[in-house]
């Protein structure tokens, strides 16, 4: 903005003219090129621990909801083995009644005491089922949590190349901006892991 030979420069053409001496000055320009390799990298590396932090919450989210229907199956099965124990009940209480009855009524009770047999083999195979159910349900909720950790570790390990790279930038040290290099990709490879389910 300009009045009567007053002129006032706004940042974005204060660092426009900052840009143009720097590109005149080798090491002004070298120290500018490691600001702009280790932003695009921190840009990069942000991207992808946002894509870490998501699928993290996401195996999150699946482990909880397995292990709700590992929950559930549990008490499915444990309903059914109550039925079971009634009509394992009924069934004590038609074997003494059988015993103590009169010849032409043991027939009667016999034939309920086979029926309650037939149907707690029923009833304890579909419990055994739904025991079946809630163990698979567990294990696949251990799975999701092993690779929730695995994301989480992951995202914090590249969080950490991302402090790195700012340290780099503002010491300007070429060890750090090396650092951050290696710390980013061993958070890179913790991912792969998690995606590979190890």
């Amino acid at each position: 903005m300009s009045g009567a030979g007053f002129h006032v420069h706004g940042p974005h053409e204060h660092e426009l003219e900052h840009a143009a001496q720097g590109a005149h000055d080798g090491a002004h320009g070298a120290a500018g090129g490691m600001v702009n390799q280790i932003a695009m990298f921190t840009a990069v590396i942000a991207t992808v621990g946002a894509i870490f932090g998501y699928m993290g919450g996401a195996t999150q989210a699946n482990a909880s909801l397995f292990k709700n229907n590992a929950a559930i199956k549990k008490t499915e099965a444990s309903n059914q083995w109550n039925y079971f124990q009634s009509k394992s009940t009924k069934q004590s209480l038609a074997e003494v009644s059988r015993d103590l009855s009169p010849e032409d009524r043991k027939a009667t009770y016999q034939g309920k005491i086979d029926r309650y047999e037939k149907e707690k083999k029923e009833i304890e195979v579909e419990a055994r089922r739904l025991e079946a159910q809630s163990l698979d349900w567990d294990e696949r909720s251990e799975a999701q949590m092993h690779q929730h950790h695995r994301w989480a570790q992951a995202t914090t390990v590249l969080q950490v190349s991302i402090a790195l790279a700012a340290i780099a930038i503002l010491t300007r040290k070429k060890w750090l901006e090396y650092a951050m290099f290696g710390v980013a990709a061993g958070g890179v490879v913790i991912g792969a892991l998690a995606m590979f389910h190890i």
